[in-house]
């Protein structure tokens, strides 16, 4: 279900997030700082298991056990290490990048979203730990294991073939999008955003064709309409696509938070082609994660076995 307020996304995050841990909210100042475990010599303190597993709890809306929580704090630290010893740097640009992805999909800008991690007790810094490592993660496998991560075209074809039967809709489409930026300053508070985000919805509600509604978009104040982009399924990924199917020609997609304002797109045009529906590029991204997973977890394992992992 598509939450339309901000400010109820942020109460949901907050919800989630506290859900099921009134155990772990309250830390005695004694105990914020004990040592539970440490990896080649290097500290998890209590307060680390109760930052990550606020984040777990966030992202599978179940509260975690204490030896999940644990065992993917070791396998953080096993990261870290590894990428120190290849000499891995993550630009912290890159790392505000992920976030400010995660906070566009919570309908927040990044400071909204770090305000409501931080008013609820989980560290903006916990979160960036976590990014950094799996951001350096990804290198070190793809770099470690390029050969055995290659996905062939005939398992493309033929996972794409015994998935072909569920498929509700084979046809390739191509888009012409018109991209609509309400602009928000840089810093501005929450209360403008929600100002702009309430006029991008009453643009969408009278937004009827792409010819009249562009001139309407035009009259309201700083708002930027863009060049036309030309998209077609293959280019997308699943949910792109998926918003894309549900918005009609001469309507506008559901408004979308991003650092520079409140992003939409008008559908001006959509044809069936032929080439890609998209199916292929998820089959080969799903078969490549798959190889993904499989040898960093073992690598995993390896590092497991040759590390001095100490529970206290």
């Amino acid at each position: 279900m598509r939450v339309t307020s901000l400010c109820r996304s942020i109460l949901l995050l907050a919800s989630m997030l506290t859900a099921g841990l009134s155990w772990l909210v309250f830390i005695p100042a004694a105990q914020a700082q004990e040592i539970v475990a440490r990896v080649n010599g290097e500290p998890i303190t209590a307060v680390d298991v109760a930052q990550r597993a606020r984040l777990i709890q966030a992202s599978t809306h179940k509260p975690p056990n204490h030896k999940e929580v644990l065992d993917e704090l070791i396998d953080e630290q096993l990261k870290i290490q590894t990428a120190r010893r290849y000499r891995i740097e993550i630009p912290d640009a890159e790392v505000d990048a992920v976030l400010a992805n995660m906070a566009q999909r919570m309908r927040a800008s990044p400071e909204q979203f770090a305000k409501a991690l931080t008013g609820i007790g989980v560290s903006v810094n916990a979160l960036k730990r976590k990014i950094r490592a799996d951001i350096a993660w990804q290198q070190i496998v793809r770099g470690k294991f390029h050969g055995s991560l290659q996905v062939r075209d005939r398992d493309v074809t033929a996972a794409l073939q015994a998935r072909k039967q569920g498929d509700k809709d084979s046809a390739a489409y191509q888009y012409t999008l018109r991209p609509i930026l309400l602009i928000v300053p840089r810093g501005s508070p929450d209360t403008v955003f929600e100002t702009r985000r309430r006029e991008a919805d009453a643009l969408r509600t009278r937004f009827q064709d792409c010819d009249q509604g562009l001139r309407l978009a035009r009259g309201l104040k700083d708002v930027a309409v863009r060049e036309p982009l030309t998209r077609s399924s293959g280019d997308l990924n699943a949910r792109l696509r998926e918003v894309l199917e549900e918005t009609g020609i001469g309507r506008l997609t559901p408004p979308d938070v991003t650092p520079q304002g409140i992003e939409l797109f008008a559908v001006c045009d959509k044809k069936k082609t032929v080439g890609d529906t998209g199916g292929e590029r998820d089959v080969r991204e799903q078969l490549f994660g798959q190889k993904f997973t499989a040898e960093g977890n073992k690598y995993l394992q390896e590092l497991r076995r040759s590390a001095m992992i100490e529970l206290h």
